[in-house]
């Protein structure tokens, strides 16, 4: 799945970068440099995505339709 989310990043006190994704809550990554509190961001983000899709997966009765949209 490719999509394009929103990174807001901030200086931390201690030092380093902390950022949080404003679409998926409860996604944030931390680095000392900006690519790096952005690549765990990224994965933050992945992670529960997946998570998220697989729970919701796990209730489905055998008989509905699956099937993909795409935004653009």
């Amino acid at each position: 799945m490719k999509a394009e989310f929103t990174a807001i990043i901030y200086k931390a006190p201690e030092g380093g970068y902390w950022a949080v994704c404003p679409e998926i809550p409860g996604a944030n990554g931390q680095g000392e440099t900006i690519e790096e509190a952005k690549a765990n961001l990224k994965e933050a983000i992945e992670l529960i995505l997946q998570d998220r899709r697989e729970d919701f997966l796990r209730g489905l009765p055998k008989d509905v339709i699956r099937d993909k949209v795409q935004v653009a």
